[in-house]
């Protein structure tokens, strides 16, 4: 009898790599400059627009990673009553599943475009 990898498995695995990539994203130091050297470019100037955009962007950092520690939690629960001995625990696993996936979808939406694109059209009004 050969058995499938249930989707508690997989849905961990991916709830897991959620965390890993917004723990990863982190934004890379400058690069040192030469002394001596002129610079190409005229410094930045931190206007109002740069700090909002900047307080988004940390904002959606944020609520990306709690998210997908909240979504870990999810599916490590839906995960574990999959394995269960118990028949209703078995089959209340495959309804939190199909919600977990609904709300995994939902949240990765919100953090990967939503919230972008909202913060944009408020911006530029386009």
């Amino acid at each position: 009898m050969s058995r499938a990898i249930p989707i508690g498995f997989v849905s961990v695995a991916v709830a897991l790599a959620l965390l890993s990539m917004n723990l990863a994203a982190s934004p890379a130091p400058p690069a040192p400059r030469e002394i001596g050297v002129v610079a190409s470019t005229p410094p930045t100037t931190s206007g109002p627009v740069s700090n909002f955009t900047a307080a988004i962007n940390r904002m959606v950092q944020l609520v990306g990673l709690a998210g997908s520690g909240i979504l870990a939690l999810v599916w490590t629960r839906v995960a574990l009553s999959w394995f269960s001995n118990d028949v209703a625990k078995k089959i209340q696993a495959k309804d939190r599943a199909r919600d977990a996936l609904i709300g995994t979808l939902l949240f990765t939406a919100a953090v990967t475009g939503l919230i972008w694109g909202l913060a944009h059209w408020v911006l530029t009004g386009s």
